[in-house]
Protein backbone atom coordinates (compact mmCIF):
# COMPACT_ATOMS: atom_id res chain seq x y z
CA UNK A 1 0.00 0.00 0.00
CA UNK A 2 1.30 3.42 -0.94
CA UNK A 3 2.12 6.06 1.67
CA UNK A 4 -0.63 8.48 2.63
CA UNK A 5 -3.46 6.04 1.90
CA UNK A 6 -5.89 4.79 4.49
CA UNK A 7 -5.74 1.07 5.14
CA UNK A 8 -8.66 -0.74 3.53
CA UNK A 9 -9.23 -3.14 6.39
CA UNK A 10 -12.16 -4.92 4.76
CA UNK A 11 -9.88 -6.16 1.96
CA UNK A 12 -7.50 -7.65 4.54
CA UNK A 13 -10.41 -9.25 6.38
CA UNK A 14 -11.96 -10.73 3.23
CA UNK A 15 -8.63 -12.12 2.08
CA UNK A 16 -7.99 -13.47 5.59
CA UNK A 17 -11.40 -15.14 5.62
CA UNK A 18 -10.64 -16.80 2.27
CA UNK A 19 -7.32 -18.12 3.61
CA UNK A 20 -8.99 -19.50 6.76
CA UNK A 21 -11.53 -21.33 4.56
CA UNK A 22 -8.69 -22.76 2.48
CA UNK A 23 -6.78 -23.99 5.54
CA UNK A 24 -9.85 -25.74 6.95
CA UNK A 25 -10.58 -27.27 3.54
CA UNK A 26 -7.07 -28.69 3.26
CA UNK A 27 -7.18 -29.86 6.87
CA UNK A 28 -10.03 -32.27 6.13
CA UNK A 29 -8.13 -33.67 3.15
CA UNK A 30 -5.12 -34.26 5.40
CA UNK A 31 -7.34 -36.00 7.96
CA UNK A 32 -8.23 -38.49 5.25
CA UNK A 33 -4.81 -38.64 3.58
CA UNK A 34 -2.60 -38.91 6.68
CA UNK A 35 -4.87 -40.32 9.38
CA UNK A 36 -6.88 -42.52 7.02
CA UNK A 37 -10.27 -41.31 8.25
CA UNK A 38 -12.78 -41.52 5.42
CA UNK A 39 -14.90 -38.78 6.98
CA UNK A 40 -12.07 -36.36 6.20
CA UNK A 41 -12.39 -37.08 2.47
CA UNK A 42 -16.18 -36.83 2.63
CA UNK A 43 -16.10 -33.41 4.31
CA UNK A 44 -13.37 -32.28 1.90
CA UNK A 45 -15.47 -33.33 -1.12
CA UNK A 46 -18.52 -31.55 0.29
CA UNK A 47 -16.56 -28.33 0.82
CA UNK A 48 -15.31 -28.51 -2.78
CA UNK A 49 -18.75 -27.16 -3.69
CA UNK A 50 -17.83 -23.91 -1.97
CA UNK A 51 -14.13 -23.85 -2.88
CA UNK A 52 -14.58 -21.66 -6.01
CA UNK A 53 -16.35 -19.06 -3.88
CA UNK A 54 -13.62 -18.45 -1.32
CA UNK A 55 -10.86 -18.67 -3.91
CA UNK A 56 -12.74 -16.21 -6.12
CA UNK A 57 -12.92 -13.91 -3.11
CA UNK A 58 -9.17 -14.27 -2.58
CA UNK A 59 -8.28 -13.61 -6.22
CA UNK A 60 -10.63 -10.63 -6.62
CA UNK A 61 -9.27 -8.94 -3.49
CA UNK A 62 -5.73 -9.66 -4.69
CA UNK A 63 -6.60 -8.01 -7.99
CA UNK A 64 -7.93 -4.95 -6.19
CA UNK A 65 -4.79 -4.76 -4.06
CA UNK A 66 -2.62 -4.89 -7.18
CA UNK A 67 -3.69 -1.30 -7.84
CA UNK A 68 -2.27 -0.31 -4.45
CA UNK A 69 1.12 -1.96 -4.92
CA UNK A 70 4.26 0.04 -5.72
CA UNK A 71 5.53 -2.71 -8.02
CA UNK A 72 3.00 -5.36 -9.00
CA UNK A 73 5.41 -7.16 -11.34
CA UNK A 74 8.03 -7.53 -8.60
CA UNK A 75 5.45 -8.89 -6.17
CA UNK A 76 4.25 -11.24 -8.88
CA UNK A 77 7.74 -12.65 -9.39
CA UNK A 78 8.04 -13.27 -5.64
CA UNK A 79 4.66 -15.01 -5.45
CA UNK A 80 5.39 -17.09 -8.57
CA UNK A 81 8.74 -18.13 -7.07
CA UNK A 82 6.89 -19.20 -3.93
CA UNK A 83 4.63 -21.31 -6.14
CA UNK A 84 7.69 -22.99 -7.65
CA UNK A 85 8.92 -23.79 -4.13
CA UNK A 86 5.58 -25.44 -3.37
CA UNK A 87 5.91 -27.54 -6.53
CA UNK A 88 9.49 -28.50 -5.64
CA UNK A 89 8.49 -29.62 -2.15
CA UNK A 90 5.32 -31.50 -3.11
CA UNK A 91 6.44 -33.01 -6.42
CA UNK A 92 10.11 -33.76 -5.70
CA UNK A 93 11.03 -33.69 -2.01
CA UNK A 94 7.89 -35.29 -0.55
CA UNK A 95 7.81 -38.21 -3.06
CA UNK A 96 11.49 -38.82 -2.24
CA UNK A 97 10.36 -39.20 1.38
CA UNK A 98 7.66 -41.67 0.35
CA UNK A 99 4.79 -39.18 0.51
CA UNK A 100 2.85 -39.21 -2.75
CA UNK A 101 -0.57 -38.03 -3.88
CA UNK A 102 -0.07 -34.43 -2.76
CA UNK A 103 1.81 -33.08 -5.79
CA UNK A 104 0.98 -29.50 -6.73
CA UNK A 105 1.54 -28.22 -10.25
CA UNK A 106 0.49 -24.66 -10.97
CA UNK A 107 -1.32 -24.08 -7.72
CA UNK A 108 -2.88 -20.84 -6.59
CA UNK A 109 0.45 -19.12 -5.88
CA UNK A 110 1.81 -19.88 -9.35
CA UNK A 111 -1.40 -18.66 -10.93
CA UNK A 112 -1.59 -15.58 -8.75
CA UNK A 113 2.05 -14.74 -9.46
CA UNK A 114 1.53 -14.86 -13.23
CA UNK A 115 -1.67 -12.82 -12.89
CA UNK A 116 0.30 -10.14 -11.04
CA UNK A 117 3.10 -10.14 -13.61
CA UNK A 118 0.73 -9.87 -16.58
CA UNK A 119 -1.50 -7.27 -14.94
CA UNK A 120 1.50 -5.32 -13.70
CA UNK A 121 2.91 -5.16 -17.23
CA UNK A 122 -0.29 -3.43 -18.37
CA UNK A 123 -0.74 -1.35 -15.22
CA UNK A 124 0.33 1.96 -16.85
CA UNK A 125 -2.50 1.50 -19.37
CA UNK A 126 -5.00 0.38 -16.72
CA UNK A 127 -4.14 3.39 -14.55
CA UNK A 128 -5.01 5.75 -17.39
CA UNK A 129 -8.57 4.46 -17.66
CA UNK A 130 -11.34 6.69 -16.39
CA UNK A 131 -14.54 5.60 -14.69
CA UNK A 132 -16.25 4.34 -17.85
CA UNK A 133 -13.15 2.51 -19.03
CA UNK A 134 -12.70 0.83 -15.64
CA UNK A 135 -16.34 -0.25 -15.52
CA UNK A 136 -16.11 -1.59 -19.07
CA UNK A 137 -12.91 -3.46 -18.21
CA UNK A 138 -14.50 -5.00 -15.12
CA UNK A 139 -17.61 -6.09 -17.06
CA UNK A 140 -15.59 -7.57 -19.93
CA UNK A 141 -13.31 -9.42 -17.49
CA UNK A 142 -16.29 -10.85 -15.59
CA UNK A 143 -17.92 -12.01 -18.84
CA UNK A 144 -14.69 -13.64 -20.04
CA UNK A 145 -14.33 -15.40 -16.68
CA UNK A 146 -17.82 -16.87 -16.98
CA UNK A 147 -17.31 -17.85 -20.63
CA UNK A 148 -14.04 -19.67 -19.89
CA UNK A 149 -14.88 -21.07 -16.44
CA UNK A 150 -15.21 -24.64 -17.75
CA UNK A 151 -12.08 -24.55 -19.94
CA UNK A 152 -10.47 -27.24 -17.73
CA UNK A 153 -13.32 -29.56 -18.72
CA UNK A 154 -12.87 -28.92 -22.43
CA UNK A 155 -15.60 -26.40 -23.06
CA UNK A 156 -16.75 -22.80 -22.96
CA UNK A 157 -20.03 -21.33 -21.69
CA UNK A 158 -20.52 -24.15 -19.18
CA UNK A 159 -20.49 -26.90 -21.81
CA UNK A 160 -22.33 -25.15 -24.64
CA UNK A 161 -19.20 -24.89 -26.81
CA UNK A 162 -16.78 -27.82 -27.01
CA UNK A 163 -13.13 -26.92 -27.50
CA UNK A 164 -10.85 -28.86 -29.91
CA UNK A 165 -9.67 -32.14 -28.42
CA UNK A 166 -6.16 -31.43 -29.72
CA UNK A 167 -5.74 -28.81 -26.99
CA UNK A 168 -6.06 -31.52 -24.36
CA UNK A 169 -3.77 -34.21 -25.76
CA UNK A 170 -0.77 -33.25 -23.60
CA UNK A 171 -0.11 -31.42 -20.34
CA UNK A 172 2.27 -28.83 -21.75
CA UNK A 173 -0.50 -26.22 -21.68
CA UNK A 174 -1.82 -27.18 -18.24
CA UNK A 175 -0.77 -23.79 -16.88
CA UNK A 176 -3.24 -22.22 -19.33
CA UNK A 177 -6.03 -24.67 -18.53
CA UNK A 178 -5.60 -27.40 -21.16
CA UNK A 179 -4.57 -30.84 -19.87
CA UNK A 180 -5.33 -34.50 -20.52
CA UNK A 181 -6.91 -37.06 -18.24
CA UNK A 182 -3.59 -38.10 -16.71
CA UNK A 183 -2.97 -34.69 -15.18
CA UNK A 184 -3.15 -34.44 -11.39
CA UNK A 185 -2.53 -31.56 -9.05
CA UNK A 186 -3.68 -31.37 -5.45
CA UNK A 187 -4.11 -27.62 -5.90
CA UNK A 188 -4.69 -26.40 -9.45
CA UNK A 189 -5.54 -22.93 -10.72
CA UNK A 190 -4.96 -22.43 -14.44
CA UNK A 191 -4.32 -19.00 -15.88
CA UNK A 192 -7.60 -19.32 -17.77
CA UNK A 193 -10.15 -18.48 -16.35
CA UNK A 194 -8.61 -17.02 -13.16
CA UNK A 195 -6.63 -14.26 -14.88
CA UNK A 196 -9.92 -12.68 -15.91
CA UNK A 197 -11.16 -12.66 -12.32
CA UNK A 198 -7.90 -11.06 -11.18
CA UNK A 199 -8.31 -8.40 -13.89
CA UNK A 200 -11.88 -7.86 -12.70
CA UNK A 201 -10.48 -6.98 -9.30
CA UNK A 202 -7.74 -4.82 -10.82
CA UNK A 203 -10.29 -2.71 -12.69
CA UNK A 204 -12.38 -2.34 -9.53
CA UNK A 205 -9.18 -1.29 -7.78
CA UNK A 206 -9.51 2.16 -9.37
CA UNK A 207 -11.86 3.17 -6.55
CA UNK A 208 -9.56 1.64 -3.92
CA UNK A 209 -6.61 3.58 -5.31
CA UNK A 210 -8.60 6.83 -5.29
CA UNK A 211 -9.82 6.19 -1.71
CA UNK A 212 -13.35 6.34 -3.07
CA UNK A 213 -14.76 3.17 -1.51
CA UNK A 214 -17.67 3.30 0.97
CA UNK A 215 -16.53 4.24 4.49
CA UNK A 216 -17.25 0.74 5.76
CA UNK A 217 -14.24 -0.54 3.82
CA UNK A 218 -11.88 1.49 6.01
CA UNK A 219 -13.33 0.34 9.35
CA UNK A 220 -11.34 -2.19 11.39
CA UNK A 221 -13.49 -5.11 12.57
CA UNK A 222 -11.70 -8.46 12.97
CA UNK A 223 -7.98 -7.99 13.66
CA UNK A 224 -7.36 -11.74 13.53
CA UNK A 225 -8.52 -11.89 9.91
CA UNK A 226 -6.62 -8.70 9.10
CA UNK A 227 -3.34 -10.25 10.23
CA UNK A 228 -4.01 -13.38 8.21
CA UNK A 229 -4.89 -11.31 5.16
CA UNK A 230 -1.71 -9.25 5.45
CA UNK A 231 0.44 -12.40 5.74
CA UNK A 232 -1.46 -14.61 3.31
CA UNK A 233 1.65 -15.65 1.34
CA UNK A 234 3.49 -16.99 4.39
CA UNK A 235 0.38 -18.67 5.75
CA UNK A 236 -0.21 -20.45 2.46
CA UNK A 237 3.40 -21.59 2.29
CA UNK A 238 3.51 -22.84 5.87
CA UNK A 239 -0.01 -24.12 6.53
CA UNK A 240 0.38 -27.44 4.73
CA UNK A 241 3.70 -28.42 6.39
CA UNK A 242 2.14 -27.43 9.73
CA UNK A 243 -0.96 -29.52 9.04
CA UNK A 244 1.16 -32.51 7.98
CA UNK A 245 3.27 -32.22 11.14
CA UNK A 246 0.15 -32.13 13.33
CA UNK A 247 -1.48 -35.05 11.52
CA UNK A 248 1.65 -37.22 11.64
CA UNK A 249 2.06 -36.41 15.35
CA UNK A 250 -1.54 -37.49 15.97
CA UNK A 251 -0.92 -40.64 13.91
CA UNK A 252 2.20 -41.42 15.97
CA UNK A 253 0.32 -40.92 19.25
CA UNK A 254 -2.45 -43.21 18.02
CA UNK A 255 0.08 -45.95 17.27
CA UNK A 256 1.39 -45.72 20.83
CA UNK A 257 -2.03 -46.39 22.33
CA UNK A 258 -3.37 -48.94 19.88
Amino acid sequence: MKEGQRRIYLLDELRGFAIVCMVFHHMFYDIGFVLGYDIGYRIFDFLCIFQPLFWALFIVTSGICSRLSRNTVRRGVIVFAAGLIVTLVTAVIMPAMGITGAEIYFGVLSCLGLCMIITGAFMPLINRLGTRGSIAGAVISAVLFLITYTVNSGSLLFGLIELPAALYETNYLAFLGFHNGNFFSADYFSLIPWLFLFLFGAFLGKWAKEQALPQGFYKSRVKFLQKIGKNSLWIYLLHQPALYAIMYLISFIQLLFI
